[in-house]
């Protein structure tokens, strides 16, 4: 038997960081060996899935900033205190803010998405949007057909 001749050490002797060299070039997409699958960790690149989930959330955000400013110039309130303040700070401009506040946690739970639940948070974090969104539709149509 010729004994081992490998110049560099084996990379599976550590787990895959959260960020590195091979984040924008790597090919690993997912987990092979059972326990690995259970336990989570980082990948170096992401499945179109999660993208199209990710592209929801974001969209869903900004729809809600927009439901938001039209349902304020007709006249309504946010009921939010801390959007309320931001609104008052920021004025139209609001919507910059409320677009970071969400898409930086969404990058990291990206970033984390093989992981046990995180998954399941993104989705919640959807139906929660969707939700909100078809209460500010009722909400603008209602208020509409009262005035």
């Amino acid at each position: 038997m010729e004994p081992d001749r490998r110049i560099h050490k084996d990379r599976r002797e550590k787990p895959t960081p959260a960020l590195s060299r091979f984040s924008l070039r790597g090919r690993r997409k997912s987990f092979r060996r059972k326990e690995d699958q259970k336990k989570g960790g980082y990948v170096d690149s992401y499945g179109p899935g999660l993208f199209f989930l990710v592209t929801i959330i974001v969209a869903l955000n900004l729809l809600d900033a927009l439901f938001t400013r039209v349902i304020l110039d007709d006249g309504g309130s946010e009921m939010n205190p801390i959007v309320r303040s931001v609104i008052e700070i920021y004025g139209d401009r609001f919507w910059i803010w409320k677009f970071a506040i969400v898409s930086i946690p969404l990058v990291l739970l990206c970033i984390h998405s093989k992981f046990r639940l995180v998954t399941a948070v993104l989705f919640g974090i959807t139906g929660i949007s969707v939700i909100l969104i078809l209460y500010e539709i009722v909400l603008y149509f209602h208020w509409g057909a009262l005035k």
